[in-house]
């Protein structure tokens, strides 16, 4: 029988003239059985660091004050087998020449996307992805979206990728712990380091995972899958 995965998708510095060095596409994705306990597991560590369960959890808050809050959660990521992680991150994207491959910024953007979720789709499951659209365009995006992920994968019946929709990231736990692992990439990856609190995180991310954050990890790696992608890798691979 196939399994119903969930997959909670968040993206930092998307659109084209943000003026942002990078783009960062994450998706943390489990069983769609193991989401209660997991969203459960959660609240309780906000709990038992004195914390409403209704705080959201985000990149952008993480503060010295909430270290060892923030650095619970990276190890609850790692320790908890149901959870994997999948992240691209797009370096140079002031550097990007579209008209080269007859393409705009949002045909890049959807080229990406497929990017970072084609590793975890398995033809033999179903998928039900959420996502945390950030602009007033997320209904045309979502539509968009779908049509190019199923395409892509043949899946023209949509019997694999089920379902695809935004929702309210303060109402999902597993999509805030997203934002806030997509959120630690961006930081790295734009060379920021004001912030000794996210730096220690960072830090401990690189711990928990072995990896440098700096290269492209195996795409057989099912823990925490990092895609680090420039504007020379070949069309082929965008």
């Amino acid at each position: 029988m196939p399994e119903e995965i969930n997959v909670y998708c968040d993206e930092s510095c998307h659109l084209e003239n943000d003026n942002q060095p990078v783009m960062v596409l994450g998706g943390i994705w489990c069983r769609k059985s193991a989401v209660k306990a997991i969203n459960e597991q959660i609240r309780a560590i906000k709990s038992s660091h004195n914390l409403n369960e209704r705080l959201e959890i985000k990149w952008t808050k993480v503060s010295t004050s909430k270290i060892d809050f923030y650095r619970d959660l990276i190890d609850y990521f790692f320790d908890e087998s149901a959870l994997h992680f999948r992240g691209l991150i797009a370096l140079q994207k002031s550097a990007l020449d579209h008209d080269s491959y007859l393409q705009t910024h949002d045909i890049w953007y959807y080229k990406m996307y497929f990017n970072m979720i084609k590793l975890i789709i398995d033809p033999s499951n179903k998928y039900n992805i959420y996502l945390d659209i950030k602009d007033t365009r997320s209904s045309d995006k979502i539509k968009k979206l779908h049509d190019i992920l199923s395409n892509n994968i043949y899946d023209f019946e949509r019997e694999i990728i089920e379902k695809i929709q935004s929702v309210r990231s303060h109402e999902v736990e597993i999509l805030q712990l997203t934002d806030l692992l997509a959120g630690a990439l961006s930081y790295f990856h734009r060379h920021l380091d004001s912030n000794s609190a996210k730096r220690s995180l960072i830090d401990e991310i690189k711990r928990r995972s072995g990896y440098s954050l700096t290269m492209t990890t195996l795409a057989r790696e099912s823990k925490f899958n990092l895609l680090v992608w420039t504007p020379h890798l070949s069309e082929e691979d965008q």
